[in-house]
C-alpha cells in the first residue's frame, strides 16, 4: 500500500509545483498592479506631447533699396550684436541722387529768395509810387485852380481894356483924344484877348494834366494786386524748396539704406548672398534669429482642462537627452492651430467627422538654457506640464480691447 496515500494531508509534487507557480503569477500582478498605481499616482498631473518645437524671435534680413552687395561682413551662422554692420551695397548711384537732389535744393531756395526779394521791392515801390501819384493829382488840381484863377483875371483884364478902347474910339471921333492914344488902348485891348486866349489854354493843359495825374494814380492802386501776384510766386517758390529738400531727405535716406545694420543682438542664419550679387528691395538674405528661445507645444484640446499659465514645466530636448530643462507655462493661444490654419476648417458644409483639434501652448525656459546650447528654431522637444502645480506667481494680464480690465490667472 502506497505510503503516501496513507497519509492524510499530505500533498503530492506536482500540487507543490503548481502552487509555487500561483504564488510567482500572485505575486508578479500585485508588484504590477502597485507599480502601476504608482505609476499613476505620479504621472495622474502630467501632461506632455511630443508635438513640440523650439520657437524663437526671427526677423528677415532685408535691404531698403537695391545694388549690388559691395561687402559682406558676416557669414553662416555668425553672432551680431545690435548696430554691427552686416552688408554694404554699392553707394555710386544713390550718392549722385543726393548731389542731384542737393543741387535742386539750392536753385529752388535761390528761386524762393529772389522771389521774397521782388515782393519786398514791390511792396516798397507800391507805397512810394501811390504816394508820388497822389502828390501829382494834387499838384495838377493845383494848377488847374491856378490856371482858371488866372483866365478869371485875364477875362477882367480883357473886358477893361475893351472898354477903355472903346472909350478912346469914341473921344477920337470927337477929337477929345489923340490917335495916339486910341492905339494904345487898341494895343492893349488886343494883348488882354490874348492872354485871355493863353489862359484858357492853359486851363486845358492843367486839365489834361490832371487827367493824366488820375490815370498814373490808378495805374500805382493796382499795384496791390501786384503785391498778391508776388506773394503766390513766393509761396510757389516755397512749396517747390519744400519738395526738393524731401526730396533731399529722401535721396540721404536711400544713401543710409545702402549699409544694413543688425536690428537686434543674435546669430545671422540662413545667409542667402554673396558679394557681388544684385539685391532687389525687400529681397530676403538671410534670417536673425535674437531674444530668447521658447517652446510651443500643440497640446490636444482635451489635455488643456486643468493647465493654467505659471504651472511647471519638465521638458526634453531630442538634441540633447542628457540634458534636463525646467520651465513654466507662459499662455495658451485662444484657437486651436487649424482655426488660425491658411484654410481654416469649414464645418458647417459636408459631413462632418469630429477630430481632436491641438492648441499652441507657449512655453518658455525657468532658468534660461545655456547659450552654449545651439537651441535651434524647429528643434523637437517633449514638454510635460505638472497641471497639480499652482502657478510659481499670480500673472496679471491686461485686455488689449479694454486696457483697464485685469483678470488674474490662477492654478487649479
Amino acid at each position: 500500500m502506497d505510503k503516501s496515500a496513507e497519509t492524510p494531508g499530505a500533498a503530492s509534487p506536482g500540487v507543490k509545483k503548481g502552487g509555487r507557480r500561483r504564488l510567482i503569477v500572485g505575486s508578479v500582478v500585485v508588484v504590477l498592479a502597485v507599480a502601476g498605481g504608482i505609476y499613476w499616482f505620479v504621472t495622474r498631473n502630467q501632461v506632455s506631447t511630443d508635438d513640440a518645437f523650439i520657437d524663437g524671435n526671427a526677423v528677415a534680413v532685408s535691404p531698403q533699396v537695391g545694388g549690388t552687395v559691395q561687402a559682406l561682413y558676416v557669414g553662416d551662422n555668425a553672432i551680431v550684436h545690435k548696430g554691427e554692420l552686416m552688408l554694404a551695397i554699392d553707394p555710386r548711384d544713390y550718392q549722385i541722387a543726393e548731389e542731384n537732389a542737393q543741387a535742386a535744393l539750392d536753385g529752388a531756395q535761390a528761386r524762393e529768395a529772389t522771389a521774397k526779394a521782388t515782393l519786398d521791392l514791390t511792396r516798397a515801390m507800391t507805397t512810394a509810387s501811390i504816394a508820388q501819384a497822389q502828390s501829382g493829382v494834387e499838384h495838377a488840381k493845383a494848377a488847374l485852380a491856378q490856371a482858371a484863377a488866372q483866365v478869371v483875371a485875364d477875362q477882367a483884364e480883357a473886358d477893361r481894356t475893351m472898354a477903355d478902347a472903346k472909350r478912346y474910339q469914341t473921344l477920337a471921333e470927337k477929337d477929345f483924344a489923340s490917335r495916339q492914344k486910341l492905339e494904345q488902348a487898341l494895343a492893349a485891348a488886343r494883348t488882354a484877348e490874348a492872354e485871355l486866349v493863353v489862359g484858357h489854354q492853359e486851363v486845358k493843359a492843367a486839365e489834361s494834366s490832371v487827367g493824366e495825374a488820375q490815370a498814373v494814380l490808378a495805374t500805382a492802386m493796382t499795384r496791390p494786386e501786384q503785391i498778391k501776384v508776388k506773394e503766390s510766386d513766393v509761396a510757389n517758390a516755397a512749396a517747390a524748396a519744400e519738395v526738393a529738400q524731401a526730396e533731399l531727405a529722401q535721396a540721404r535716406l536711400n544713401l543710409s539704406y545702402t549699409k544694413l545694420y543688425a536690428a537686434h543682438d543674435g546669430i545671422f542664419t540662413k545667409r542667402a548672398v554673396n558679394v557681388g550679387d544684385l539685391v532687389q528691395k525687400n529681397q530676403n538674405l538671410g534670417t536673425l534669429v535674437f531674444g530668447a528661445p521658447w517652446v510651443t507645444a500643440n497640446y490636444k484640446e482635451t489635455q488643456l482642462t486643468y493647465m493654467r499659465p505659471g504651472q511647471k514645466v519638465t521638458i526634453s530636448v531630442d538634441a540633447y537627452p542628457d540634458h534636463h530643462f525646467t520651465g513654466r507655462v507662459d499662455s495658451i493661444q485662444r484657437g486651436t492651430g487649424a482655426q488660425f490654419s491658411l484654410l481654416p476648417p469649414e464645418n458647417a458644409t459636408g459631413n462632418y467627422v469630429k477630430v481632436v483639434q491641438r492648441v499652441p501652448v507657449k512655453i518658455v525656459f525657468s532658468p534660461p538654457p545655456d547659450r552654449d546650447l545651439a537651441l535651434g528654431l524647429g528643434m523637437s522637444v517633449e514638454p510635460t506640464v505638472d497641471v497639480a502645480s499652482r502657478p510659481a506667481a499670480p500673472t496679471t494680464r491686461t485686455s488689449a480691447a479694454d486696457p483697464g480690465a485685469e483678470t488674474k490667472v490662477q492654478g487649479r
